[in-house]
């Protein structure tokens, strides 16, 4: 259970942990998912409740998963614990999903929502909406493929540039707007329930368990690891609720449900004339471009990982990476057209459900190995404990259930596409063995 990566510089403190959370999680979500949360929950009153419960379902699961950062204090995260508690078959298939689902999936999404938002910007044809998503993701891949630096000098942008346009709508929408926030209906009968609502939600809460892969280089994980995600996923919450309030403020529940993607930009232009609408759009495309930037950028080293291992078919070439750019660029290519094949068959919200339905179900393998861990080594020193064990760990497993079987009732087909795709690691598995 010790560190067995000794030679990595343990250098990074609470405060960047911190906005490692709070960068990774605020994304597309908290301007694209408004609508989809709204119509699914039926009423203004539910749909922020949906993202209250989202956001502590995901609370329960960070503060779950880190006393399994804390006990296994090894870069990696997700992977490598479930590698230590459960071995090499269940990572991998860990890995196998990443590669080729989630990672795609999000790649796909966030690729159509820039789409979504830059057609009307622009007056453009919505026949070139796939084209233009298409050509985005292939765009920031070969930035990223030139080297790590340059994809690192648009994100630093991109998360400055994210905060400008939601700090402006919430405080102007709740100061300007006059609508009534509470218990206003979408119009759409019957909602497709709560269960569809957190799931909606869940995509904007994303990329919290990020921070998990970097425990191995935090100066004391032990304490800095839980504090950093319930910190950082409490800012996260205050943001997306005031967001969504104000939002309400400004527009009627049941406009916002048929606005859907184009809910936030048009509350921008209502507030802010349609100058000043066309400027905090372009802070919310510019938020996009940077979670499109962070996922390309990250994504890529998965399969790289495996292929490093020889657990993928054409593990040779996916591992190269050439030496005047100090990146896996095959591996990055793979995955953009991985994206762009997803993109052509499922629409933007479907894919974040996808996404989101896989990873839960592994997250859920991730919560019950804490209990495994804890019969196993029933001695082993804690400097982390979930509090509130083993309360808090059941609410993120009975989340992940909740969630899981909400996908199964709303999105059965999905669902069984998201389960093929993952099952069909295993022939991949023992092929490659």
């Amino acid at each position: 259970m010790a560190d067995g990566q000794s030679n990595l510089q343990k250098n990074l403190g609470l405060m960047p942990a911190m906005a490692l959370v709070v960068g990774m999680v605020i994304g597309s979500g908290i301007f694209m998912k408004s609508g989809s949360v709204i119509l699914a929950a039926g009423d203004s009153t539910m749909a922020l409740m949906a993202w209250v419960l989202g956001g502590s379902i995901t609370l329960a699961a960070g503060l779950t998963v880190s006393e399994l950062g804390v006990q296994i204090p090894k870069t990696g995260g997700l992977y490598t614990y479930l590698n230590e508690v459960y071995g090499k078959i269940w990572a991998y298939l860990y890995g196998w999903m990443q590669t080729v689902i989630y990672g795609p999936a999000t790649i796909g999404a966030l690729g159509l929502y820039f789409s979504s938002l830059l057609l009307p910007f622009f007056g453009i044809s919505e026949e070139l909406r796939l084209p233009i998503a298409v050509g985005s993701v292939f765009f920031m891949t070969g930035v990223n493929c030139l080297g790590t630096k340059y994809g690192g000098f648009i994100q630093t942008v991109a998360t400055i540039g994210k905060l400008i346009p939601i700090a402006l709508i919430v405080i102007f929408g709740l100061w300007k707007g006059n609508g009534q926030i509470l218990g206003m209906t979408s119009g759409v009968t019957p909602p497709l329930g709560m269960g569809a609502a957190i799931l909606a939600t869940l995509w904007a809460y994303d990329g919290w368990v990020g921070v998990s892969f970097v425990a191995g280089e935090m100066k004391n994980p032990a304490k800095q690891l839980p504090m950093a995600i319930v910190f950082g996923l409490g800012i996260v919450m205050i943001a997306y609720l005031t967001m969504n309030m104000a939002i309400m403020h400004v527009l009627p529940a049941a406009e916002i449900a048929a606005l859907g993607k184009m809910a936030a930009s048009t509350t921008a232009g209502l507030l802010f004339g349609e100058m000043g609408g066309k400027i905090i759009s372009i802070g919310i495309l510019v938020s996009i471009f940077g979670a499109l930037n962070g996922y390309i950028l990250t994504n890529g080293r998965v399969p790289y990982a495996m292929a490093l291992n020889k657990q993928l078919p054409a593990s040779s070439i996916l591992a190269k990476v050439p030496a005047s750019v100090g990146a896996p660029v095959n591996a990055m290519l793979l995955e953009a057209s991985l994206a762009t094949a997803l993109m052509i068959f499922w629409d933007p919200d479907s894919l974040t459900d996808i996404a989101m339905f896989v990873m839960w179900t592994f997250y859920v393998s991730a919560f019950i190995a804490v209990f495994i861990l804890r019969k196993r080594y029933p001695n082993a020193k804690r400097s982390y404990s979930v509090p509130g064990y083993p309360i808090i760990p059941m609410i993120a497993i009975l989340g992940a259930f909740y969630i899981i079987a909400s996908m199964f009732m709303n999105k059965p087909m999905d669902a069984m596409v998201a389960i093929g795709i993952t099952v069909v690691g295993l022939p991949v598995y023992w092929f490659v063995k």
